[in-house]
């Protein structure tokens, strides 16, 4: 990888934000777009129009990039931006990526001859994403159970690498864990880590005694049937990515507690979330020659 770039930073969160300061620490000449509500980064970060982006040899846009309805995701800044109109002012030879890209973003590009690349996709950034996403939904719990970690019923919901951390942290703090999952490999790596184990196809009978349901899974599983099964007490983290897991309509009707928590890490770890983006951004550049 060259050792400095003309780097974009566009739209975003905490992670995107702090991302910039990062890269900007490394030497790289970095300038940030649609993160014009920013205030607490320590060093400048150049605020750019759009009409200098040619200029950049990376481009990196937010996790995820779409907010719907062809708008860039940028609630950090204090107006909307139409996707196509970035875009537009985008070359092939540019290195562009962006997070969590849906349909309509990867059409966008490919009608402008535009290569994508989606930073999301790594397995080494989803590895990283775990471990503020575990800590984030345990430092929910304490703040909203009214009961010790030590000694509740948590049932977790999928056990693939959010899962398998989260339910890690919180049996380290003495919480009596049981894992649905539909793989029986995962199964076997939950009862091999001392944790109990059900197949997904008896959920419903895993529900009635616990104190915290967190599911990982981005299929709605706890609908009305099942959230009816919960002690009305029953603490619900949705750690799903949309559409998420939980029917929300129902668990309002029947007076549970759901929390859905979408961009855990830049929430609760924006640092930690964007270093991850960086290493991620680095290693792709890296195979690339870039």
């Amino acid at each position: 990888m060259k050792h400095e770039l003309n780097i974009w930073v566009v739209g975003g969160d905490q992670r995107q934000a702090r991302l910039a300061q990062l890269l900007s620490q490394d030497g790289h000449t970095v300038y940030t777009y649609a993160l014009d509500l920013v205030q607490d980064l320590s060093g400048p970060i150049p605020q750019s129009n759009p009409l200098s982006i040619p200029l950049a040899d990376c481009v990196i846009l937010p996790l995820p990039v779409s907010q719907g309805e062809g708008l860039l995701n940028a609630p950090l800044s204090a107006a909307d931006h139409p996707l196509e109109d970035i875009l537009d002012r985008l070359s092939p030879g540019q290195f562009l990526c962006g997070g969590r890209l849906d349909p309509q973003v990867q059409s966008f590009a490919q009608a402008r001859g535009l290569t994508l690349r989606d930073y999301f996709a790594r397995e080494e950034l989803a590895v990283a994403n775990a471990v503020p996403t575990a800590e984030g939904a345990l430092q929910l719990a304490m703040e909203h159970l009214p009961i010790t970690i030590h000694g509740a019923r948590v049932l977790m919901i999928g056990f693939g690498r959010v899962g398998r951390l989260t339910a890690q942290r919180f049996q380290s703090l003495g919480a009596k864990v049981t894992v649905a999952a539909r793989k029986y490999d995962q199964l076997a790596w939950a009862q091999a880590m001392g944790l109990g184990a059900e197949h997904l196809s008896q959920l419903k009978d895993c529900l009635c005694g616990c104190d915290l349901v967190i599911n990982t899974v981005p299929t709605q599983l706890l609908g009305r049937d099942e959230l009816a099964e919960t002690k009305e007490d029953c603490l619900i983290l949705d750690l799903a990515s949309k559409p998420g897991g939980v029917d929300l309509g129902a668990a309002g009707e029947l007076g549970r507690t759901v929390i859905w928590c979408l961009s855990l890490p830049g929430k609760v770890a924006p640092v930690t979330a964007g270093a991850a983006i960086k290493t991620t951004i680095y290693n792709m550049l890296h195979e690339l020659d870039y």
